[in-house]
């Protein structure tokens, strides 16, 4: 303030939001993991033929394992972070400090519990910067996913609705936003403090803005009112078309009554003969008569939202006890409304879309999208992904044997399903209410095959396999799927061909072989079939000639074929 001189820090001064931790979190947003998606039959619903997803595991490293799969797939976002309030819990990714300090902060307690969430109070000299790092990392791989017509709902209230929108805007780019809905969460008014809070709100962006496709709400009952006049071709509402006082065409019409009226009219004389011919004139009666086109209720197919959504979109309250009684027993706090996401979710997608929830907490959203199904006759799937964090032991949850938020999710929809589906006897057969459950892991390949350089002869030597002991030919199987890019959300069958068990998936986008000493008969069978793909593990083959064989026998049978052995 003293000097006469700007110091100067190196550099243009330009516009731009940042944080400690920013670049570090843009680093580890591309860093590659060693990590699958190992399938767990015994907890879905409907294994072979729904296609739903639930992921249980860290988000930022689901959304990794997710890029190529569900590359431009999904239509619909809807993600509830924390909101950082001082006393949420959020993801301890190790970009929001130095190496050091992490190992220091955390202790030995978190690598041997592999707690994967910290309580992020406002003591932190790192409180918003933690936390926009810990978001800005997870919506640059979002954005990857959705389609170029898709959209992002977040909800938020005012700790973070500042940042979180500035964030949007680099991550997502600010020509792509869209609106910032007021949404009313609660019923009631506290009567403390200085001002009541009783507002969040939900950050709208479309991925690429000139090809988003926006859906609309049902009309409202004071909608449908309007439409007070009919005829043989059903309810109307006048609408003013033909007011002369802004009209560009002059000529003399001529009223019911015989009445001339001249004056400029915003359609064509003959256009507007054309109308009145078919009955597609209103005349007021009465005084100064006028002109007017109609408005058909059948021709509306909803209303456009707008930015303040009251309580009629569902409230915390209403939603508690809903889901209470779904439960029996009070089992998670504050869950979203289903009604608001249902409306999330008409808006946003279409009867066949991919909706992804990585928030998921108690499924609000897996709810959502199975009621909007199966009131609309809609096919969309949804893909919930959660964290497994743990319930209090004190909590009612943890009382009812819900050891964590995961498996009150995967409850709940097992539970709404079936209610849904009670109540929608005609269309139940036609519904999808299951779920493939996966879980993150670490990778099926033992550390060899991504390190071989860092192993001796003779340590090679004493290795059998590449890939891990403990992994079955499903694992196998959904992690060459990941690999190839191919959705986890397809139908499969395995047979027995030759002794062997074979697996094909989606009609033969993939085949797959892992017993060992597969025959060469059960290879040209496969070949035989033409996959697209087709995959055997090293010791399916005696040895290597036998493996040579397998690429000059798809080589002959099967040339667009890509094999693959691991």
């Amino acid at each position: 303030m003293l000097s006469d001189d700007i110091v100067s820090g190196g550099g243009e001064e330009t516009y731009e939001f940042t944080w400690v931790g920013k670049k570090a979190s843009i680093v580890e947003a591309h860093r590659p993991i060693r990590k699958t998606l190992r399938p767990c039959q015994e907890k879905s619903v409907d294994w072979d033929t729904t296609e739903n997803l639930y992921i249980e595991g860290d988000n930022l490293e689901v959304l990794k394992l997710l890029q190529e799969s569900y590359l431009g797939k999904v239509k619909i976002i809807y993600i509830d972070p924390p909101y950082n309030t001082g006393n949420d819990f959020i993801y301890k990714d190790k970009f929001a400090q130095s190496t050091e300090e992490y190992s220091e902060e955390i202790g030995q307690n978190d690598e041997e519990t592999g707690d994967r969430l910290f309580k992020n109070t406002d003591s932190n000299g790192r409180f918003h910067s933690d936390w926009c790092s810990m978001i800005y990392s997870r919506l640059l791989l979002a954005r990857n996913l959705l389609s170029d017509d898709g959209v992002i709902f977040i909800s938020i209230d005012d700790n973070e609705q500042e940042n979180l929108k500035k964030i949007c805007d680099e991550t997502l780019g600010d020509d792509n936003f869209l609106f910032q809905i007021t949404w009313r969460r609660t019923d009631n008014q506290p009567n403390i403090g200085s001002i009541a809070r009783v507002k969040e709100y939900i950050i709208v962006y479309a991925k690429n803005i000139t090809k988003l496709s926006f859906g609309k709400l049902p009309l409202s009952e004071k909608a449908i009112s309007q439409y007070r006049y009919s005829d043989d071709n059903g309810k109307f509402r006048r609408k003013i078309l033909l007011d002369k006082t802004r009209g560009r065409h002059w000529y003399p019409v001529k009223t019911k009554s015989g009445k001339i009226l001249n004056g400029p009219w915003m359609i064509t004389e003959e256009a507007l003969k054309e109308l009145d011919k078919n009955g597609l004139i209103y005349w007021t009666s009465g005084g100064d008569e006028q002109p007017y086109g109609k408005l058909y209720l059948s021709e509306i197919n909803g209303q456009i939202p707008n930015d303040f959504w009251g309580i009629e979109f569902g409230t915390n309250q209403r939603t508690s006890l809903e889901v209470e009684k779904l439960f029996n027993k009070k089992c998670f706090d504050f869950p979203k409304p289903v009604s608001l996401l249902q409306t999330i979710v008409r808006l946003g997608s279409d009867k066949s879309s991919v909706i992804l929830d990585f928030f998921s907490g108690s499924a609000t959203t897996a709810h959502a999208v199975m009621q909007l199904n199966a009131e609309n006759g809609g096919k969309r799937k949804f893909i919930m992904v959660q964290l497994d964090e743990k319930c209090d032991e004190k909590s009612e949850a943890y009382k009812a044997g819900y050891s964590n938020i995961c498996e009150i999710g995967k409850e709940r929809i097992r539970r709404a399903g079936k209610k849904i589906k009670e109540e929608n006897p005609l269309t139940a057969g036609e519904l999808d209410t299951g779920f493939r459950v996966f879980k993150l892991d670490d990778t099926n390949m033992e550390d060899v095959y991504y390190s071989a350089d860092e192993y001796s002869q003779q340590m090679l030597f004493e290795m059998q396999s590449n890939i891990k002991p403990d992994r079955t030919d499903l694992d196998l199987l959904f992690g060459c799927l990941l690999e190839w890019g191919l959705p986890l959300s397809m139908p499969y069958h395995s047979e027995k061909i030759g002794g062997c068990t074979v697996h094909t998936y989606n009609e033969g986008d993939l085949i797959a072989c892992f017993d060992e000493n597969v025959p060469d008969s059960v290879v040209i069978e496969i070949a035989k079939r033409q996959p697209l793909r087709v995959v055997f593990r090293d010791s399916c083959f005696a040895d290597s000639p036998a493996k040579i064989n397998v690429w000059e026998r798809f080589k002959l049978l099967a040339p667009d074929t890509r094999v693959k052995v691991i």
